[in-house]
């Protein structure tokens, strides 16, 4: 047993191993593959920052995948921090590029695109219900209500796009960064080898990039606006979406339209699609606030 006074280090918690970088290659980096390159760093401030500015830089191959064991300056959307104790989750960005196969006006989508992936990928191989909140975070279900389970960030960089997801795993109560936020073993999670979810995250999205961009970034003729819409826990809600500007907007949330907006219905009658924003959920479906 390691004394309580004892120094800590990568291997002292055993609940949480490193990654095994050797298998994670030996997994995914096939001829027929997506994934093209996969490094994992002991920690950097930011997956999406260290990749961006190496597609900028030039020669950053389609399918590059950067996962840090621990992140010091991870960032979400509308520029907040992203923090969690070394190896208790996913932490990693991944380097997409469309090219000439899709406008670059339905490069919005690939967001999206990875909150579907992720969600497909983790209920399969951590047995957890997930939804999506629009636009890009993942909801579990934690002591009956939702909690923030992971975060997605998209920018644009190079002659692509840079995608980074955090996913908390095996965040116990005492260690999570807000009392809206949750992890998969706290969910219930069958299995929290982040192995094991990384691969099926990683194949999840392979999948959906492939359909979608065969599909020339068409949401509605690859499937994704169909599915995004199935899983979006803030469809059929009333919320308030946060504008930027400071506006907010009141309304139900009814569709995600082709553009991968959140329409939302105004107490004057109006459809009114939002494209970017913070998206408080009033009420449910069943009239309950959440």
């Amino acid at each position: 047993m390691t004394p309580p006074d004892a120094p800590q280090n990568r291997w002292s918690d055993l609940d949480r191993p490193p990654l095994n970088v050797t298998a994670l290659r030996r997994g995914l980096l096939r001829p027929e593959s997506l994934w093209s390159e996969l490094e994992v760093v002991e920690t950097t401030g930011s997956t999406n920052s260290d990749l961006a500015e190496r597609a900028r830089s030039g020669g950053l191959a389609e399918g590059t995948v950067l996962v840090a064991e621990e992140q010091t300056a991870g960032r979400g959307r509308l520029e907040r921090s992203w923090t969690a104790p070394p190896r208790s989750g996913l932490f990693f960005s991944v380097y997409l590029e469309p090219g000439d196969d899709v406008p670059v006006e339905r490069w919005g989508w690939v967001p999206l695109l990875a909150g579907v992936a992720a969600a497909t990928g983790l209920a399969k191989a951590a047995g957890v219900d997930t939804a999506l909140k629009w636009p890009n975070d993942l909801l579990v279900t934690v002591e009956g209500g939702e909690r923030k389970a992971a975060g997605i960030l998209g920018e644009f960089a190079g002659d692509g796009i840079v995608v980074g997801l955090g996913i908390n795993v095996s965040l116990r109560a005492d260690e999570l960064p807000a009392p809206t936020a949750g992890s998969l073993a706290l969910a219930g999670a069958v299995s929290t080898d982040r192995e094991t979810l990384l691969r099926a995250v990683l194949r999840s999205l392979e999948h959906w990039y492939g359909e979608w961009r065969a599909a020339g970034g068409d949401a509605a003729a690859s499937g994704l606006q169909a599915a995004y819409a199935a899983g979006c826990a803030t469809l059929d809600r009333t919320v308030r979406a946060e504008l930027p500007g400071g506006n907010s907007l009141v309304g139900q949330a009814v569709a995600i339209d082709g553009d991968g907006r959140l329409v939302l219905s105004t107490e004057d009658g109006l459809q009114q699609p939002v494209s970017a924003g913070d998206i408080v959920h009033l009420r449910g479906a069943a009239g309950g606030l959440t």
